[in-house]
């Protein structure tokens, strides 16, 4: 009797104990949410920068202004060897939104920061030397919370926003994917349980097909495994909807679902 009492003591001090940590978060979070202003000219540089704020209509696009406050608030974005502005702040905050704006609850719990480097670099996050292919990259290990990004191609992201390649969206694409714990190219938290299975026989089917013809409409990339798959169909979708819904009518209904469902997500 006195073993089973003070489990259930341990039990109570545990749910206490997390409701304390849940306020306490929850306290900062609306504290630094307070203390950040959007710039001034916020409204102006979603306008002439970032079409899916443009499309929407008023109502939305307050409700992305805010989205993109709350991010900014509680993501850092710093430069490294490069000075960055509001405009360049703007477009990380927009790209991260455009994933989740149809999950009104949904926010960013897996990153802290974002780093905006000069130029492309390496895997190892150098930024001398050979193989400085690399244009965004979500960190791990060390760089766990963090992202890296290139300046240059953050601009170039936006500046042509139909050509299917966007590295923001790519990369914020794999923290949707990470937020279930594996980086596979199964985003759990936007399938329901039933899709499953039907988005990991889909995604190797069409893996296998590029892969079979050597080419294709979907950026080959996607071929190297099934996590860069789900981030390059998901730059392709925000950014060439129509022509993905025309050449890949199934891939296509199953992100609609996944980023705009029915009724939304929280």
């Amino acid at each position: 009797m006195l073993l089973k009492e003070y489990r259930m003591i341990i039990v109570a001090a545990v749910l206490v104990l997390a409701n304390i940590i849940w306020y306490a978060r929850n306290r900062r979070r609306q504290k630094m949410l307070a203390e950040t202003a959007l710039p001034p000219d916020a409204t102006q540089l979603l306008t002439d920068n970032v079409p899916f704020y443009k499309k929407l209509d008023d109502a939305g696009k307050a409700l992305f202004e805010a989205r993109v406050k709350d991010f900014l608030a509680n993501v850092k974005i710093r430069g490294v060897g490069v000075d960055i502005d509001d405009l360049d702040r703007i477009l990380v905050a927009s790209g991260a939104i455009m994933l989740i704006f149809s999950f009104p609850d949904w926010k960013y719990n897996n990153i802290s920061e974002v780093l905006l480097y000069p130029e492309s670099f390496n895997r190892d996050f150098g930024q001398d030397g050979p193989n400085r292919d690399v244009l965004g990259m979500v960190g791990d290990g060390a760089m766990h919370r963090e992202m890296i990004l290139s300046k240059p191609s953050l601009r170039a992201s936006f500046a042509s926003s139909t050509d299917g390649h966007n590295t923001v969206l790519h990369e914020f694409a794999h923290l949707l994917d990470k937020a279930d714990g594996a980086t596979d190219g199964i985003p759990e938290y936007l399938l329901a349980r039933p899709q499953l299975i039907p988005w990991a026989k889909l995604v190797r089917e069409t893996i296998g097909e590029m892969k079979e013809r050597g080419h294709s409409d979907i950026n080959l990339y996607g071929t190297t495994n099934e996590a860069e798959f789900f981030a390059v169909v998901a730059e392709y979708f925000f950014e060439q909807p129509e022509k993905l819904k025309e050449h890949h009518p199934e891939l296509f209904g199953m992100l609609e679902e996944m980023f705009h469902p029915a009724g939304g997500k929280s």
